[in-house]
């Protein structure tokens, strides 16, 4: 089990990013029906991930398109 620092410290890490993302999708077009779901996520260890979910292939494809370089 994690320590309850290392927890809120893990949790606002993933919270920023999970910000970062939709913001990021809500700029290309894509729906708040689609990153709306979008969550952070803390571990029993405390390691910050973002759940992202099911997204529909629209979606994904904008989403690689604006990640390629130039």
């Amino acid at each position: 089990m994690v320590d309850v620092q290392t927890y809120r410290d893990s949790r606002a890490k993933a919270t920023d990013a999970s910000e970062a993302v939709r913001k990021a999708m809500a700029s290309l077009g894509i729906p708040e029906s689609i990153w709306g779901t979008i969550r952070p996520v803390v571990t029993h260890k405390g390691s910050s991930y973002v759940h992202l979910g099911v997204v529909r292939a629209d979606a994904a494809k904008t989403m690689a398109e604006a990640m390629r370089p130039g």
